[in-house]
Order: structure tokens, then C-alpha cells, then sequence
């Protein structure tokens, strides 16, 4: 039998083919994920697979459903395995914000899926590296969070050289339609078009723009200003401030096609180009309140981190880093009636901490040698005597004899 289409299998080094998932590579995104968002005081938090249907249509409309994967469960509720993990963000925060003192800085790794054609970048399901900041109206907290997401790809040893963060303003992009005499009902219709500009015939979208009064030149003529407002040049500023400025510009073009999106805006891009946004994110003032009900008025903002196109961008780059099995020690068993011997010591090596393998079945000894070598373990260690030990560095090829009591110590030196 196949796996479902546009789901993935993770196979761990070495890869059966080349066009495999790796999850040692998966490990490897997810820990630098982790460890830079703990760095700048991030605290993980999670939430179900599964929501209420409502919670995303509640966010996104109706028209969100085609692709979900939604179905009524056997309690007869309408449910869907969550496409993205803001709404839950919200409901969690709605439900206890009095337990956690203003900013809340959370992130999490969730697993995401929507039901929609595949293209390159884009599958069925994604985990997603989700960071926010919520209880701060502040553009230092947009800041903080851009700093966060350049830092990030950093530690992915990405550079300047690679990618870029192109920052923008929904509110400069309010301004812009309502002094033009834009209507409120037209405003997500606006903001739609405005999004695909550079996916999108010029010409259909002068069509779509002149129905709502606008002209594809008045459009252009904003996008190419660049001038940046208050609030985003102060961004620049905090950004430079901390020696990151040459990994981010102003650019309205990125204007997020989602409604809720209420403040700066903003997406880090591949700058050779062979590849669709790498993150994406901005401020949501208003989803709280809204998956609240009103009864809840928290500002909120923050980005999404996908691991496909992240994994792809890292093999173009050359920046995949040496994966597989690493063990500390493989205990080779020449002689079986040293097994039971080798056992223990096989357990004292584990119960120190250290990685350590063994055959399983009488093998010979050249066979364990190329399964420890194959492992990558540092130290070929195998008993002579029941209480005297040969102990190898496959390195160096270094021997020494020591007894058996002090093996584990010595490892660990």
C-alpha cells in the first residue's frame, strides 16, 4: 500500500532515495527551532490535532472549508484536523490570559493540514514552526519577533546572502484605500488582489482594481514609494540596532492575503528566488477578541516557520549537516561465552548516558567491526576476559586494556 498523497514518510539516515523525507534533517530543523526561541525566552506550548470547524471559519469564512479536512465526528460535531495554529493560540489565550503575566512569548511545532492541490513547497500536511507574542500593542514586540525569525535561519547557517526580510504595513496599506476612497466592504477584495500582483496578469488585475476605483498605477506608484511609516522605520531602527540590517527592506508588495492581519506585515524570501516565501507573518490585534466573542481584547502577533520549503532551501544551499546514527561505543562479542558479561556492561554503558549498540545474534567479528564503524560509534569496546576489557578508538585506532569496572568511567573522560 502507498501513503495518502501529498503526505510525507520520514525515514532516518541513510535515505532510501533521494527524493525521501529525512528525520534526522527533521530533527535537526526542529532543535534549532527550539533552541533559538528559547534563547529569546520563548516558552513551547501545544494544543489538539483536532478543533471545532467554527474556530477557523470563525477566523477565515466559510469558504475556508474546501480546504480543510473537516468531517462530523461521532459525537455529531463538525470538526477539522487544524490547518494552522493561531486559533488555537487565541482560544488558549481567551480562555486563561489571566494566568500569564503580559508579553506571552510562546512558540510550538505543530503539524498542520489542509486539504489542496499540491505544487512544489506546498503538500497536504507541513509542520510549522509557530512563534508569538500576545498582550503587547508595542512595535517593539514586531520587532523582537523579526529579530527572532532572522536569527533562526541564522542558525540554520543561512546568511544576508540568502535570504531576505521584506517588511510592510497593512495600515499603510489602509491608509492608502481609504484616502482613496476605497469602500469597507471592498477591503478584503482589495487586499486579495493586491496580494497575487506578482502572480496575476497586470492586466486582470487592473480590471479588478478598476471596479473598486482604483488604477494598477496608483497601486504601483505606493508600492514603489517604499517610504516606510513611523512604526516601520522604527522597526528598521531596532533592527539595526542588534547588526541584523542588512537582512531586512520595506517592501509594500508583501501585503498578507489574510483578513486579520491589522499592523506590520512581513515575509522572509529566498533572494535567488527559486523558491515561494520561506516565513511569513505580522500583527492580529483583533483574533482574540473575535474567537473570544468580545470577551477577550488581547493585541497579538506572529510568524510561520514551514518545514518543506525550509528543508528545500537547506539542500540548494548545501547547508544539510552531516546526519545519521552517532553512538558512543558498539561492544563487540567475539567470544559467546562473554555474552551474558558483555550484557551487563552494555547496560553500565547505557545507564551512564552513553549511546552504545551490540549485536543481537552471534555475528562475526568483521561483520560487528563494519556495523560499528557504519554507526559511527567512537569506541569499539569487547571483552577479553570476564573482568578485563579492550577498549578502541575507531579514530585514532588507539587501544588500551582496562578492567571492566572502569570502562564506562573511562568513556565518559
Amino acid at each position: 500500500m502507498k501513503g495518502l498523497p501529498g503526505f510525507r514518510d520520514f525515514y532516518p539516515e541513510p535515505i532510501p532515495t533521494a527524493d525521501s523525507w529525512s528525520l534526522d534533517l527533521r530533527r535537526h530543523i526542529f532543535d534549532t527551532w527550539r533552541g533559538t526561541a528559547e534563547r529569546y525566552g520563548f516558552r513551547e506550548y501545544d494544543g489538539p490535532p483536532i478543533e471545532e470547524l467554527e474556530l477557523y471559519t470563525k477566523k477565515s469564512g466559510d469558504e475556508i472549508v474546501d480546504q480543510l479536512y473537516n468531517f462530523t465526528d461521532k459525537g455529531d460535531r463538525n470538526v477539522s484536523l487544524r490547518p494552522e495554529m493561531t486559533p488555537t493560540l487565541a482560544r488558549m489565550a481567551a480562555a486563561h490570559t489571566r494566568n500569564y503575566k503580559k508579553p506571552i512569548k510562546w512558540f510550538s511545532i505543530p503539524q498542520l493540514f489542509r486539504y489542496e492541490r499540491q505544487q512544489k513547497g506546498r503538500l497536504r500536511e507541513h509542520f510549522q514552526f509557530n512563534a508569538d507574542i500576545i498582550g503587547e500593542a508595542h512595535w517593539a514586540a514586531d520587532a523582537e519577533l523579526i529579530a527572532l525569525l532572522i536569527d533562526t535561519l541564522r542558525d540554520l547557517k543561512l546568511t544576508n546572502n540568502d535570504f531576505v526580510v521584506r517588511l510592510s504595513s497593512r495600515r499603510a496599506w489602509q491608509d492608502f484605500f481609504e484616502n482613496g476612497g476605497g469602500q469597507e466592504k471592498d477591503t478584503c477584495d482589495f487586499y486579495q488582489i493586491v496580494d497575487k500582483l506578482d502572480r496575476e496578469d497586470p492586466a486582470v488585475s487592473g480590471d479588478k482594481l478598476a471596479k473598486l476605483g482604483f488604477s494598477i498605477g496608483q497601486v504601483n506608484d505606493f508600492i514603489e514609494s517604499g517610504q516606510p511609516t513611523d512604526e516601520l522605520a522604527a522597526i528598521i531602527g531596532n533592527i539595526e540596532a542588534r547588526g541584523l540590517g542588512d537582512f531586512i527592506k520595506i517592501d509594500y508588495r508583501i501585503i498578507r492575503g489574510l483578513a486579520y492581519y491589522t499592523g506590520p506585515v512581513y515575509e522572509a524570501f529566498d533572494k535567488r528566488g527559486k523558491f515561494r516565501a520561506i516565513v511569513g507573518g505580522g500583527r492580529y490585534d483583533h483574533l482574540i477578541k473575535l474567537v473570544s466573542g468580545g470577551k477577550t481584547d488581547l493585541p497579538a502577533l506572529g510568524f510561520g516557520m514551514g518545514d518543506v520549503v525550509l528543508a528545500e532551501v537547506l539542500k540548494d544551499r548545501g547547508l544539510v549537516p552531516a546526519l545519521g546514527q552517532t553512538l558512543n561505543a558498539f561492544v563487540q562479542i567475539a567470544d559467546e561465552s562473554l555474552r551474558n558479561a558483555s550484557l551487563g556492561l552494555v547496560q553500565q554503558l547505557r545507564q551512564a548516558g552513553l549511546a552504545t549498540e551490540y549485536p543481537l545474534l552471534k555475528a562475526k567479528p568483521d561483520k560487528q567491526l563494519k556495523r560499528a564503524l557504519d554507526s559511527k560509534a567512537k569506541w569499539l569496546v569487547t571483552l577479553d576476559t570476564p573482568t578485563q576489557a579492550r577498549v578502541k578508538n575507531l579514530e585514532t585506532r588507539g587501544e588500551i586494556t582496562i578492567p571492566l569496572v572502569d570502562v564506562a568511567a573511562a568513556l565518559q573522560d
